[in-house]
């Protein structure tokens, strides 16, 4: 079985369904890649300790956001659910020490099904959404590192974030792309060129304006799953979308 990719894309808001560009280059992307067997998603937007499965079976979308138009919240996605693919990640995660608990009624957040949606409109690949534990990145990373073995599988890892995430660039003044965001952007793109994975660890310090990029890690966070899942092939990166959205980084990375 070919071995799968490592994907690090960031997701948008709900209404990334209605930007003119960003939906093309999503589907343009997927259908780049080998067709997966099961996908297993990281979201920005699930965190849950010990390490939580959620939903092996087709339940209802999890709507995590609020004030929208109301279409947004009629939006759909019934993939299949991935059981087997659950078994192999509490057979890795607890084998290697990690606990893991099931919530069988968590659905996919918006993290999960909104770049889903425009990737593999046919939701016809089994899904499984997994919790970040935390949002420390080494533990992150080797969490990654443990749930490798699964791209032997045909299984496509997927950390769904966004590269800069500060919703106060929806207000800064006088439009455009705040500087922060930007530089943060390069700085990111210039660590992942040189596969400097001690600065990205470290990125709230080492990066100019980390911290504003940033107010809390969850947006990047789960980029170090990806980086575990990757690890031996960060040399093998492609950044296949960049850009800005609404003043935000929507660089997103394949590794492999």
């Amino acid at each position: 079985m070919e071995r799968m990719p490592a994907l690090y894309l960031s997701h948008g808001a709900p209404p990334l369904a209605d930007d003119p560009v960003w939906p093309g280059q999503l589907a343009a992307w997927s259908a780049a890649l080998p067709r997966p067997r099961a996908i297993l998603m990281v979201s920005a937007h699930w965190e849950e300790a010990p390490l939580a499965l959620g939903a092996t079976r087709t339940v209802p979308l999890v709507y995590d956001f609020w004030g929208f138009p109301e279409p947004y919240y009629r939006v759909e996605y019934a993939a299949p659910g991935a059981p087997a693919l659950a078994d192999s990640v509490r057979k890795l995660l607890r084998g290697a020490g990690t606990p893991v608990q099931d919530i069988p009624d968590r659905g996919l957040d918006h993290g999960a099904y909104v770049p889903l949606v425009e990737m593999f409109p046919a939701a016809d690949i089994p899904v499984l959404q997994i919790s970040m534990p935390t949002l420390d990145p080494r533990r992150l990373m080797d969490i990654g590192r443990k749930l490798a073995p699964l791209r032997d599988e045909g299984v496509l890892i997927v950390g769904s974030g966004f590269f800069t995430h500060n919703l106060a660039a929806l207000r800064h003044p006088g439009g455009g792309v705040p500087g922060w965001s930007a530089e943060f952007d390069a700085w990111g793109r210039e660590a992942l060129e040189a596969a400097d994975v001690d600065a990205l660890l470290d990125f709230e310090h080492k990066a100019p304006a980390g911290r504003l990029a940033h107010p809390r890690t969850e947006h990047f966070a789960p980029l170090f799953v990806t980086l575990g899942a990757a690890e031996g092939q960060l040399g093998a990166r492609r950044d296949v979308i960049d850009g800005f959205w609404m003043g935000l980084a929507k660089r997103s990375l394949q590794f492999g």
